[in-house]
């Protein structure tokens, strides 16, 4: 051990004492985790990497940030005895006199007085209780453990021995602090980075060129790329931290290559002699960052058969449905037993090829012994602890073999999860596991059996055409028809997103109890208009009715005594006259009574008695008017107070902006802002700080807007290409207040144009006539956009790369991939993204996440019609289904190979729906929705109308002679060709002059 070793003082001060608190908890409630020990030894030996990580090692590691090889220790509910070398000893001596005593006995080279110091240890275990607690499973080994043997050899008689494994790993070791989880999920991106980016084009490569490469030379390749800095800095590499530093990483697992069908899914797997062999592939590594631990496996397919996908669709669902199920509160047993359970229902011949654990705690130790995830073990998961998901199958028997080594074959996924209330989250979930991210293929396509085309009738005949709907109406551009094998490849894509998305419906909803189905229920609320009598005002000694407007209440005398109402209980109230006499209706809300849904208020008790109404009689007209006025806008102020309330749920405080003050800020000058500020319209500037944007005005410093990284959801550049103004646009995950306003999109322009008119004509125009201005002027116009988009760009880029530890990445619309619609009110040009389908040149701005879309329905595609719909319905079933209308018919085609290749499942229909009624039976019961078949009412639509198109074609041929004449009567019809044209795909014209003047008339 070098002098340079500092051990935080702090910390182990910190961990020492939670240790100890929950070891004093334990024993006021009983002893149940720590068995009654009344005191710990924990003994460390000789270093030995071979044995890996253990308990007492990851307790040194836990505790001092290093471990002390020839090192004792032992804890009492008081005080901490470390009997180590002097040499170590000057590392600890910083640790006194913190909240738990420390005592270091030093040992050197005279066995007497090393025999005193054993015998202090054993006489403060005497008195502590007659349990001792210790790691029983795991052996130290060495010199030093062998003097302690012979010195507790006798007194370990009068002594009763408990294992503590369980309680160390639950007082200390598995719940993990920030610093801890920082550490893991460093080295997650590690692995991921090794694993995706490089190991997968390593793979790749051999196989393409079908080169002889052995499975210990490739996990050697790989060993060596831990000490690969540029690697980790490279843009295709996860983004880290800037604290990242790469000389902290280390192996802890792996890496392991492992292929031809020979398979070991252990953790201390070592790959073999072996040529990588194109089949089944699994690839696993486990890597170390600041000693704590993350492990990632995938398995690829190289030209996988029907059986292999099949198995592998399983494994992902089984392996989704364990991480789904990691949360606080649930027993691990618990979560094996529902794995085993989903594969005994989709292939229970798969069953005894299943591991028997689905994984195991992770983090100092690559595996925690006392939290493994199989049917035995009681444990329940807290928040904060740390698990490694393993799910696989061994030596499954392969039906149709490819070749001799793929016999038998084996599938492994493995993923390194944080436990949280609610929802896991997945530290490795940036590598892929999906079908298509893990298969390859690399055979021939003349290997493929050839598909019998059908033969092709006369395009000339209009009278027997196959399709009535044409996506252009000039013939000149019916070259860009829809290519049927482009067709047929997007119908079979569609089919296995509608296989998928029922498959993750399934297992979704697979036990949503009730009908809400995760919708909040209405809860019942109680309104307190006084706590105290004393608070009444005080003319309520006049038994008249009272308004109190100051405390929302309505006191009504009844029976001699005044009785408060709370506003939110009445439901209007109405005066009325007979005469000399005015009566004041009171109504009350009551269950039974609304028709609508504003009316549908839950009560506590709605079998109780309600009374509905209260009516007062009185001579006092003028009281009588007023004070129904007063109820009346009382009300009406306590509904806008509600509804303003309900507004503004889902409207966050955002932390603070960490200005940077060392230098000048990144600024862009010269911009507008949507939504604007109060006041007068004037440009300000954006500046990028430590965790956000900020926007100031210039006319005044308290008008700004502040943006936090943590809070942007996507970012996206626009150019002024086709466009008056140049976009930087930032939706928000949560919406903030600007002024008195919510927004959740905030938008930076600049106006591209500068308009300018030249009415003096000058003597440049009077001579030369204004061409070489006007052009001039163009070129000037073309430079000065590209300009404006460049410096955009790169400012968009600026703050993507100040915010890539939050995952914000700038992103720019498709324009070439855009189409006309109407979202809202006006018809707009609605553009794809990466991610998204924004339209961000007029307000009310629209931006809709991909990943957020469960089904995509375009209605009224129908002949005659020339738009169509677009209804966009999202994953999050409660929120209302987003519309685009008055989309023209010719970008249908385009508009289904864009949501075909974004994974959008996507289906068509000749009728708007009532998606209101629709998606309250999804809600209803979401799992009998999918059960029934879920969205597949929706393609049977369209399948129909293609079956129908399919009948209705004629097997009947025209012969020569009948071509001949209605060619002839074609030539005398008064009609023009345009009508042929649009009658038929693929019309032809033998005549260039008839067809020239058919294009004028187009």
């Amino acid at each position: 051990m070098g002098d340079q070793i500092t051990i935080n003082k702090q910390l182990f001060n910190d961990r020492l004492s939670s240790l100890i608190s929950a070891w004093k908890a334990d024993k006021r409630s009983g002893d149940h985790v720590f068995n009654g020990a009344g005191s710990i030894l924990v003994l460390m030996g000789k270093a030995d990497e071979s044995n890996g990580y253990q308990k007492f090692n990851s307790l040194h590691f836990w505790l001092f940030g290093y471990e002390f090889p020839a090192t004792l220790f032992l804890l009492t509910t008081e005080r901490m005895y470390v009997i180590t070398t002097s040499k170590k000893a000057k590392h600890l001596e910083p640790l006194k006199n913190g909240k738990i005593p420390l005592e270091l006995l030093v040992r050197g080279k005279d066995p007497e007085g090393n025999k005193q110091l054993f015998e202090k240890i054993i006489e403060t275990m005497k008195t502590s209780g007659k349990k001792y607690g210790s790691l029983a499973a795991e052996k130290a080994a060495g010199p030093f453990i062998e003097e302690w043997k012979t010195a507790f050899e006798s007194p370990s008689k009068e002594l009763e021995n408990v294992d503590v494994a369980t309680a160390i790993s639950l007082a200390a070791l598995s719940a993990k602090d920030e610093s801890e989880l920082r550490s893991m999920r460093n080295a997650s991106k590690a692995c991921i980075a090794i694993l995706s980016k490089y190991f997968v084009d390593q793979m790749s490569e051999v196989l393409d060129q079908e080169r002889k490469v052995k499975h210990t030379e490739l996990a050697e390749k790989i060993d060596t790329k831990i000490d690969d800095k540029a690697f980790f800095k490279s843009s295709s590499s996860p983004k880290f931290s800037s604290e990242f530093d790469p000389t902290f990483l280390d192996w802890a697992y792996g890496p392991v290559v492992q292929s031809g069908g020979k398979y070991d899914l252990k953790l201390n797997a070592q790959p073999d002699e072996n040529n990588l062999h194109a089949g089944v592939i699994i690839a696993g590594l486990g890597l170390r960052y600041n000693s704590y631990c993350s492990i990632l496996a995938r398995t690829f397919m190289v030209d996988p058969n029907k059986h292999q996908e099949s198995t592998y669709k399983l494994l992902s669902n089984v392996h989704n449905t364990v991480i789904k199920e990691i949360r606080e509160g649930v027993m691990v047993k618990d979560i094996y037993n529902k794995a085993v359970g989903l594969v005994k229902a989709k292939r229970p011949e798969l069953e005894r090829h299943f591991l028997r654990n689905v994984g195991a705690g992770i983090g100092i130790e690559i595996k925690d012994s006392t939290l493994v995830l199989n049917s035995k073990n009681s444990r329940v998961l807290k928040d904060g602890v740390t698990v490694a998901i393993t799910t696989g199958f061994t030596d499954v028997k392969n039906p149709d073999p490819q070749d001799k080594s793929s016999s038998t074959y084996s599938m492994f996924l493995a993923d390194t999860v944080r436990v949280q209330g609610q929802e896991a989250v997945v530290f490795t979930g940036d590598a892929t596991r999906d079908l298509e991210s893990v298969s390859f293929y690399f055979k021939e396509d003349e290997d493929e059996p050839p598909v019998k085309s059908k033969e092709k009738k006369d395009p000339r005949v209009g009278a027997v055409a196959t399709k009535n709907i044409t996506k252009t109406k000039l013939r000149a551009e019916r070259s860009t028809q829809v290519d049927d094998g482009a067709e047929v490849r997007r119908r079979d894509h569609q089919k296995e997103l509608a296989t998928k998305k029922q498959e993750e419906g399934l297992v979704r909803y697979a036990e949503a109890g009730g009908s809400t189905n995760g919708a909040q229920a209405k809860q019942f609320k109680r309104f307190e208009s006084y706590k105290r009598d004393n608070q009444f005002p005080s003319r309520v000694k006049d038994l008249k009715v009272i308004v109190d407007t100051k405390n929302s209440t309505v006191i009504l005398p009844i029976m001699g005594r005044p009785v408060p109402f709370h506003i939110n209980t009445i439901k209007n109230a109405s005066k009325s006259d007979e005469g000399n006499t005015s009566y004041l209706r009171i109504n009350f809300l009551s269950p039974g009574q609304g028709v609508g849904k504003k009316d549908d208020h839950p009560f506590e008790d709605i079998s109780a008695h309600f009374v509905r109404s209260l009516t007062f009689k009185s001579d006092d007209g003028d009281h009588m008017e007023n004070v129904s006025t007063q109820i009346t806008e009382l009300r009406r102020n306590a509904l806008k107070r509600e509804q303003e309330k309900k507004e503004m749920e889902d409207v966050v405080e955002q932390d603070k902006l960490s200005e940077i003050r060392n230098r000048r800020p990144q600024r862009l000058g010269d911009l507008y802002v949507r939504p604007a500020l109060d006041g007068k319209r004037v440009p300000g500037e954006i500046e990028i700080h430590a965790n956000g944007l900020r926007y100031q005005s210039p006319i005044r410093t308290d008008q700004r807007i502040d943006i936090l990284f943590s809070n942007v959801k996507h970012l996206f550049f626009q150019p002024c290409a086709h466009e008056l103004i140049v976009i930087i646009h930032v939706h928000l995950k949560n919406p903030i207040m600007i002024g008195k306003k919510k927004a959740k999109d905030v938008q930076f322009y600049r106006e591209a144009t500068d308009i300018q008119f030249d009415e003096t004509g000058n003597r440049k125009r009077k001579y030369r006539g204004g061409d070489e201005e006007e052009f001039e002027a163009e070129q000037q116009e073309r430079r000065r956009r590209a300009e404006l988009d460049r410096e955009f760009k790169n400012f968009a880029e600026k703050i993507s790369e100040a915010g890539r530890n939050d995952g914000v990445d700038v992103d720019i619309p498709f324009r070439e991939l855009s189409f006309n619609g109407v979202p809202f009110r006006a018809g707009v040009l609605c553009q794809p993204t990466t991610d998204c389908l924004v339209q961000l040149t007029e307000p009310p701005f629209m931006v809709i996440t991909l990943e957020e879309v469960e089904i995509a329905h375009l209605e009224r595609v129908q002949f005659g019609l020339k738009n169509f719909d677009m209804v966009l319905v999202f994953k999050d079933f409660h929120r209302p289904p987003f519309h685009i209308n008055t989309v023209p018919v010719e970008n249908l085609e385009a508009v289904k190979e864009w949501l075909d290749s974004v994974n959008v499942l996507c289906s068509e229909g000749p009728l708007n729906l009532n998606w209101t009624q629709i998606m309250k039976t999804v809600t209803a019961d979401t799992h009998a929705f999918f059960a029934d078949g879920g969205w597949a009412f929706l393609a049977a639509e369209s399948d129909d109308e293609d079956d129908e198109e399919e009948e209705e074609e004629s097997d009947f041929q025209v012969s020569e002679s009948e071509l001949d004449g209605l060619e002839e009567s074609s030539q005398e019809s008064e009609f023009d060709d345009d009508a042929s044209a649009d009658g038929s795909e693929e019309a032809s014209v033998e005549d260039d002059d008839d067809e020239s003047a058919g294009d004028d008339d187009d």
